[in-house]
């Protein structure tokens, strides 16, 4: 088959099979652009870690200059391309004032980072300095975004903040839509293959490790089937609370209660009441209160108490 006959080919698929064109409509926001902005957005936040050569408190103010001109150009060109496609009406001047406010919020967001790069070098005792966190830790990236996805997703920003958080998801192995609202001292071990759904509220103080999901139970449907949006479908998990690898936590009315620990492996649609450890014996999902002092999951293996119950 000559190309000219695939293009021929390809053209009728176009016009016959449709929905997955995009054709003489508002010209989208480029994968490649924002990919670039989440780059330099993490340069703005973390400077001196991520450029080629060092960089001296002297030459800070110009660098600082320089990449806000940068990342106010291309942040205000993609959310303009966002509004047109959300038909938001004066899509130009309210991409401007949406890329200022967001600016704008730079220096509090350094401060609530602060708290997850603190929390990773104090939550594993393999981290040998702050360095090392920001440089290598996967939960520093995909954090970082998420918190900046997160307040253009509630300025109400189509597209843009899912992309964002799909870059550092790509990178990372971490998928944590923007709509999910994290407490300061988030810390995600490992990283690989957490997923913390839109819905998802995180207190302060939590440690995550690899393969935990924030899920929904369920989706509730309209009459024809279609999933209705903007509901609560994911789980709440309070202040200090633990959750080991693959633990799976699903719900819109499911609580994990403050200062709880949930084991490696459980599968949870029910809440649980504050200072509870949550694990399995043999086939039976256990959940009991924490004993005095108990810190790690690995102390639950001895036989349970009479206060222990089965679910």
């Amino acid at each position: 088959m000559h190309l000219a006959a695939i293009k021929q080919a390809l053209l009728s698929s176009y016009r016959s099979d449709g929905g997955i064109n995009h054709l003489d409509g508002s010209n989208l926001p480029s994968q490649a652009s924002v990919n670039q902005l989440a780059t330099e957005c993490m340069h703005l936040l973390f400077p001196g870690f991520f450029e080629e050569s060092g960089l001296t408190e002297r030459d800070l103010p110009a660098h600082v200059e320089r990449l806000l001109v940068k990342i106010d150009r291309r942040m205000a060109a993609e959310i303009e391309k966002c509004l047109r496609f959300g038909a938001t009406p004066s899509p130009g001047e309210r991409a401007r004032e949406l890329t200022t406010t967001l600016l704008a919020q730079f220096p509090e967001l350094r401060k609530l980072i602060k708290t997850d790069v603190a929390a990773a070098y104090q939550g594993d005792p393999a981290a040998r300095s702050i360095e090392e966190i920001i440089l290598a830790y996967p939960c520093v990236l995909v954090i970082s975004l998420q918190r900046l996805a997160h307040v253009l997703y509630h300025l109400g920003v189509p597209l843009l903040p899912r992309m964002l958080t799909e870059y550092a998801h790509e990178r990372t192995g971490c998928d944590i839509h923007p709509g999910a609202q994290l407490g300061a001292h988030f810390f995600i071990d490992h990283g690989t293959g957490v997923v913390i759904g839109e819905t998802a509220t995180v207190g302060a103080h939590v440690k995550l490790y690899q393969g935990v999901t924030l899920g929904a139970k369920s989706f509730e449907v309209d009459d024809d089937g279609v999933p209705i949006k903007g509901v609560k479908r994911h789980p709440d998990i309070g202040d200090h609370v633990t959750i080991y690898a693959h633990a799976t936590i699903l719900g819109g009315d499911t609580r994990v209660g403050a200062h709880s620990i949930i084991g490696s492996n459980v599968w949870l649609m029910k809440s649980i009441p504050d200072h509870s450890v949550t694990y399995f014996k043999g086939e039976n999902l256990v959940v009991r209160s924490r004993r005095k002092k108990e810190a790690m999951v690995e102390n639950i293996g001895a036989p349970p108490h009479d206060h222990d119950w089965e679910i």
